[in-house]
């Protein structure tokens, strides 16, 4: 099960079973030829079981420790060249020493709730293997397709295509200036410029950079959730994306893509500025009201912090802002009212967090109860797709990559429920009604 346990301080997640959830049925497409194949996001990749403490950084976890108990130490004073703290530094201690109290208490009792039911035990892989580590060329490639010409408004009927046409075609696709569609209900397995992917049902993306988003805003969809992880300005020496100017998020066409009251929401890191910056000038530029901060918090497998949570260097946990999209009386008047559920503020989502640099959890289980089962849902600056969304950015297929998963045959047999036909085509068209989009598998 995707959502382990849940409380009134927020839940456990364990986010390599929500990714599972939609590869449960999954084609796939070599040539013409089509095989049923099961597929997994290899476990490897949530297997972080090393808490990072002090010089004991290569120490296992201990899975009957106690929970938590090194937080509550006093943090090791970090040696300076000056004794005053700058002005940031001053800031992200006084934030942190506000929801410190929230974190620590709130994570040990939803730990506690997740370990009684068997979950977050220390659990490892028995058999060791590397981490895959699939170059990804996805941001070059945008770069490339910038010296290709902008398809006109006129063609605006042709900004959807299908991922898979009738024998298994994938040479038609323009990835980089068209939303690509599965309208399947199976997971499909596909080779698209020369890699092979694994694209989840009922999905659709687009694969550009910031200064080709305008196909998306054609796309003719109005979206009831919005997520986005901007790539923010950091001071780190390699990134594996190109970060971008705080300034340059306020273009973002959010008016265009959201619905009346949809939630938006976005994560941020421990830099006080970066919050400040979505609260007071990025979601009021938008038309957006913050309505709720939660905290991603990040675990081993024995439920330990993966970082003390007084370090000084790096902290536990992620925050998260969340909005709702307020238009203007001139601009909703053409949308049907809406109702919204409240958001509770300072929620946790507690998780073991992938080995993988910048692979966030999916956050469709734990919305899903404030935009509906039905919502359109649509991801910004994604490095995955979801069963279901819309997703949007220059690495959008990053962890689609097959190296990321185990593929193994199935049983044809077994693989197609009775009454279904797995090797029908597709139906639908772009342009046209394609079948309902069904936001991810419910919690088991």
């Amino acid at each position: 099960m995707s959502v382990v346990t849940q409380s009134t301080r927020g839940c456990v997640l364990d986010a390599r079973a929500l990714i599972d959830q939609g590869y449960s049925r999954c084609a796939r497409w070599k040539g013409a030829n089509k095989t049923h194949v099961t597929c997994r996001f290899k476990r490897r990749c949530f297997q972080v079981s090393k808490s990072h403490y002090g010089d004991n950084t290569g120490a296992a976890v201990d899975g009957n420790t106690e929970m938590l108990q090194k937080a509550d130490k006093p943090p090791k004073k970090r040696k300076r060249k000056h004794s005053e703290l700058n002005q940031g530094e001053i800031d992200s201690q006084a934030f942190h020493e506000k929801i410190r109290s929230v974190v620590l208490e709130g994570t040990k009792s939803l730990v506690d709730s997740a370990r009684s039911l068997g979950y977050l035990q220390g659990a490892t892989v028995s058999v060791e293997e590397p981490l895959p580590s699939q170059e990804c060329s996805l941001a070059a490639l945008c770069e490339m397709a910038k010296e290709l010409p902008l398809v006109n408004d006129e063609e605006q009927e042709e900004r959807v295509q299908l991922l898979v046409t009738e024998g298994g075609c994938t040479s038609h696709l323009d990835l980089f200036s068209r939303v690509t569609e599965n309208t399947s209900d199976w997971a499909t397995a596909v080779t698209l410029m020369g890699e092979e992917y694994v694209i989840p049902p009922n999905a659709a993306f687009l694969l550009s950079d910031f200064t080709r988003v305008q196909p998306l805003v054609h796309y003719g969809k109005r979206f009831e959730l919005i997520v986005m992880d901007p790539p923010w300005e950091n001071k780190s020496v390699k990134r594996s994306r190109s970060s971008l100017p705080s300034s340059q998020l306020k273009r973002l066409p959010i008016p265009l893509l959201a619905s009346p009251n949809s939630l938006v929401v976005t994560w941020v890191t421990n830099r006080p500025s970066h919050l400040r910056f979505v609260c007071d000038e990025l979601y009021p530029h938008w038309g957006v009201e913050v309505v709720a901060e939660w905290y991603w918090v990040k675990v081993t497998t024995s439920g330990q912090f993966v970082f003390p949570l007084d370090s000084q260097h790096k902290k536990p946990y992620e925050v998260l802002v969340l909005g709702r999209y307020r238009p203007s009386e001139s601009n909703s008047s053409s949308f049907p009212e809406t109702s919204e559920v409240p958001v509770e503020d300072r929620r946790l989502i507690v998780s073991v967090p992938s080995a993988l640099h910048s692979q966030k959890p999916s956050l469709s289980e734990v919305l899903k109860p404030y935009v509906g089962a039905e919502a359109e849902c649509l991801e910004l600056f994604a490095r995955s797709l979801q069963p279901g969304w819309t997703s949007w950015g220059n690495e959008v297929l990053k962890f689609q990559h097959t190296s990321y998963f185990t593929l193994t045959p199935a049983d044809d047999r077994a693989a197609v429920p009775k009454g279904e036909h797995a090797d029908a085509p597709a139906t639908s068209s772009p342009g046209k009604p394609s079948p309902p989009r069904r936001s991810p598998t419910t919690v088991d």
